[in-house]
């Protein structure tokens, strides 16, 4: 279902008015953008397509894709250091480089510029939420420590696009309808900053919630081996009593007539 709905918003993001209109306004293609790296990734990710792709191949396709998910450069890709930075690093690279315009102006620009998109937002969240199998598996306190350094490095981005200066000026200079350029870029500098932080919400919300399961999982580890262990204390404990009570105790017998008196006299060993 997830996944359903993260390929119907990239249909949107795309082929609905906001990809129409997504090269005409700044605000309209920061929308896209926004969409495109954080929204449709997310619910594909939720979608877990990792886990069907496993699940699809035969036994010998899963146990060749399970060695190239536990690789070295797939531990290196998917690590939540990696995919973080590359989610931090992109909207600065494409609105503070010729980036931006190339990809309005050309379309064998743009088009590989929005899958790449929705490549690496994929690829953060599915190292981040860990919902499908990974490489290898962090605590989701560190995903929540990087969250706040995003957070902060969103926040600076949106102020340097709202007061910095223009950007693809002369490819909106012909532009003769709607608001000017510096409107225009100050609601794009808004839209990625404020919607954003509101798309961040949700995926705080489940971060905390693998934490917290993640935590549980832990807890009950702990308890089984605490049991175990003091399972084992006990059966030696009991084993222990028994040597000592057989040790200091005559020996067992096992002649019936032992037990009376009389015939223990009468035919008692010598």
């Amino acid at each position: 279902m997830c996944f359903s709905v993260g390929l119907a918003l990239w249909a949107v993001a795309t082929l609905s008015a906001i990809g129409a209109y997504a090269y005409a306004l700044f605000w309209m293609r920061a929308l896209q953008v926004l969409l495109l790296l954080y929204v449709v990734p997310l619910f594909l990710a939720l979608g877990r397509p990792v886990t069907v792709v496993c699940e699809a191949l035969r036994p010998a396709g899963r146990d060749r894709f399970e060695q190239l998910l536990a690789s070295p450069p797939a531990r290196v890709f998917a690590h939540p250091l990696t995919t973080s930075l590359g989610m931090l690093a992109t909207p600065w690279l494409l609105y503070l480089t010729p980036w931006y315009e190339a990809a309005l102006q050309h379309e064998w620009v743009g088009a590989p510029t929005r899958i790449l998109l929705v490549a690496i937002g994929f690829g953060y969240f599915y190292a981040r939420l860990q919902a499908d199998p990974v490489p290898r598996r962090y605590s989701q306190l560190i995903s929540l420590l990087i969250t706040v350094a995003e957070a902060l490095g969103d926040g600076v981005l949106g102020l340097v696009i709202w007061q910095g200066s223009l950007i693809a000026a002369g490819y909106y200079a012909a532009r003769t309808w709607g608001p000017d350029q510096r409107l225009d870029q100050t609601i794009g500098a808004g839209v990625l900053w404020i919607m954003g932080d509101l798309v961040a919400w949700p995926f705080l919300l489940l971060l905390m919630r693998a934490l917290s399961r993640d935590e549980q999982a832990h807890a009950l580890d702990i308890d089984s081996r605490l049991d175990e262990l003091q399972e084992m204390s006990g059966n030696d404990a009991t084993a222990s009593d028994e040597a000592a009570s057989h040790s200091d105790g005559a020996p067992p017998s096992t002649l019936w007539w032992e037990q009376d008196p009389q015939l223990r006299e009468r035919f008692g060993r010598r």
